[in-house]
């Protein structure tokens, strides 16, 4: 078949995160089965405008807000007619290809924005956004879905769309899980929180920083290593309390880090914690489990998904640093629990796979 995938941003763009990843191994897999993979996304500063990847065509045409419009003539200039197929999705805005393409169009959404539009956009764009969203599921809500979580799968369905034609995917991590749990042993001398992943609003890693804080008072020799981009700012607001944290001896920053070193703080840490205000499903979550650690994540879409509360981590029932932190140190006061957690945690992402996601994506396709 000849697919044509439309999205925001691919995996080269500078603010790619856990949806992109999905999608680059879906196409792979698609261009390896031998279909044809034409992606048009947004472009960025020292993107090349065209280039092959893996054998799938990436066409960059204006930026973060122009692209929908430049994807729709781009369309009916050079790809109407060409298409078996276009997956349209839905990364905050969604490109409406249904009332323009002729061919078979499906929509691809991880989760819907709702409150994100708050915490990522500036007023009124934030505004606008939170009422354009409802709008804009009404005119699509007659569409084939794919999702990766029951949480997306509710809200969808909670705007219209027919459960019947909202389906599942797994998601995927890009490599293996451990071959044999590592030991306690492998792990930092002092037990130690991990707060990983860019700095944004919507992931508020300042709820991480106070839980440290106020889970070592009952923990005194807690430790908390801190990685991720920090340039925005909100990144700013948060070296800014660590570095007046009563306990910012205790609190290592490590910066951005390289993929080896994500795995390695990953599997040397006791415990990840993860609070965005939502996820499709909380990929961090599972690759900390594949290196033998357990989260404790607050109880929004996505990462209730991703975690079994009491089987694979903790999730907590308010969404507060305090909350946070009383999950904490149940869960590192009670070492037999713990062991038992973080091994089922990693036997969990076994289960999670891009090869699983890509034989249910090759149904409901039909390639």
């Amino acid at each position: 078949m000849k697919i044509l995938w439309l999205t925001w941003k691919d995996r080269q763009h500078p603010q790619a995160g856990g949806a992109e990843v999905v999608n680059e191994n879906l196409i792979k897999r698609l261009v390896k089965d031998g279909h044809e993979v034409k992606l048009i996304v947004s472009g960025f500063k020292g993107g090349k405008s065209h280039e092959t990847i893996d054998g799938y065509e990436v066409t960059r045409l204006g930026n973060r807000y122009s692209v929908y419009w430049r994807a729709f003539r781009y369309y009916r200039k050079d790809l109407q007619g060409w298409p078996d197929l276009v997956i349209d999705e839905v990364n905050t805005i969604p490109f409406f290809a249904k009332f323009y393409a002729k061919e078979r169009t499906i929509m691809f959404a991880h989760m819907l924005c709702r409150q994100i539009w708050f915490y990522e956009l500036w007023f009124p764009l934030s505004l606008i956004g939170y009422l354009a969203e409802p709008i804009y599921l009404y005119l699509l809500k007659d569409q084939e879905v794919i999702t990766v979580s029951e949480s997306t799968k509710q809200d969808l369905a909670g705007s219209g769309f027919d459960p019947k034609r909202v389906h599942i995917i797994s998601e995927g991590i890009e490599f293996e899980p451990l071959e044999s749990l590592p030991s306690l042993s492998d792990k930092f001398e002092h037990q130690t929180l991990l707060s990983l992943g860019a700095m944004r609003s919507m992931k508020r890693t300042l709820d991480q920083i106070k839980a440290f804080e106020i889970a070592k008072r009952d923990l005194p020799e807690l430790k908390l290593v801190v990685a991720g981009d920090s340039s925005g700012r909100y990144g700013k607001k948060v070296l800014k309390a660590i570095k007046k944290s009563p306990f910012a001896t205790d609190i290592t920053y490590k910066g951005k880090v390289s993929k080896t070193d994500n795995l390695a703080l990953m599997r040397q840490s006791h415990i990840i914690m993860v609070t965005s205000i939502k996820e499709g499903w909380g990929l961090i979550v599972t690759e900390a489990a594949s290196q033998g650690t357990p989260a404790v994540v607050y109880d929004v879409d996505g990462l209730r998904d991703s975690v079994r509360h009491g089987q694979t981590g903790l999730v907590t029932t308010l969404e507060t640093p305090t909350n946070l932190a009383n999950n904490i140190y149940v869960l590192l006061s009670h070492p037999d629990d713990y062991e038992q957690i973080r091994q089922q945690a990693w036997e969990a992402s076994k289960e999670v796979t891009f090869a699983r996601g890509y034989n249910h994506c090759k149904k409901i396709l039909g390639v």
